[in-house]
């Protein structure tokens, strides 16, 4: 359909991706899905790329799912309705979703995908499968779970809570509440975008490897051959070279 696309745009090295389905507020169909997917792997694709944000059309940051689609589903369905969100869940680089508006039940799970959330004065969160009879799905419980704690999550998810921008934050689902979300996005991304490319995708997977380790033994040997090998990168001589001579200047 002509009124679902994913626009692309590249700023400082940071891929903002926006959905744009405006006649369901940008609810994620498979067709939105399939966009998304794409977009993301092209982002990744891109060398000129160092960090995504991925955000909806105003006034809307993602209304869920296609409940028609849903509604016949079997489980091969679902897996290509979640497969948007799980390539944010899965992406090497740094993302982060600017929340602008309304992420709700599918639009949660694409809130929670990313690394950070930034929320915008419209932000509002509402998990909603409950209430429609639907049980979550995505990996909802693990993300919400893992991101919120175990009391949270249940009020958010078993009682319906749902949460503005300052509660959000307060209770750590978002990182900041801010004006402009996704101009603080991209300012945000671009530092990362900033940093060594390749760097940063090592990091960012020891960090989800050290997330499920549980020792810090187990993880500093992870660590060490990592920063072993960045210590004798050209990456880190070129940058070294340029703050010892900015030392040397002051």
């Amino acid at each position: 359909m002509a009124d679902i696309t994913v626009h692309s745009a590249i700023t400082d090295g940071v891929a903002l991706l926006t959905l744009s389905h405006p006649a369901r507020r940008n609810a994620m169909n498979l067709e939105l899905s399939g966009l998304l997917e794409a977009a993301v792997a092209a982002a990744v694709a891109d060398p000129a790329v160092g960090a995504i944000v991925v955000t909806g059309e105003d006034p809307g940051f993602c209304a869920g799912g296609d409940l028609a689609e849903l509604a016949t589903a079997d489980p091969a369905t679902l897996r290509r309705v979640y497969a948007g969100f799980l390539a944010i869940a899965d992406c090497p680089l740094p993302t982060i979703a600017a929340v602008n508006g309304a992420a709700v039940g599918a639009g949660m799970n694409l809130a929670l995908a990313a690394d950070v959330r930034l929320a915008g004065p419209k932000a509002r969160f509402d998990a909603r499968f409950l209430p429609l009879g639907l049980h979550p799905g995505g990996g909802y419980t693990w993300m919400a779970h893992r991101v919120l704690g175990a009391q949270a999550a249940a009020a958010l998810t078993l009682f319906g809570e749902v949460v503005d921008a300052a509660e959000a934050e307060r209770i750590g689902l978002a990182h900041r509440a801010v004006d402009d979300v996704v101009a603080a996005a991209i300012e945000m991304g671009a530092r990362a975008a900033a940093n060594p490319r390749d760097l940063t995708i090592t990091t960012k997977a020891t960090m989800r490897l050290a997330a499920a380790l549980s020792t810090q033994a187990e993880v500093l040997e992870i660590e060490v051959r990592a920063q072993a090998e960045s210590v004798h990168s050209e990456e880190f001589r070129t940058r070294l070279a340029a703050l010892q001579a900015k030392i040397s200047r002051s």
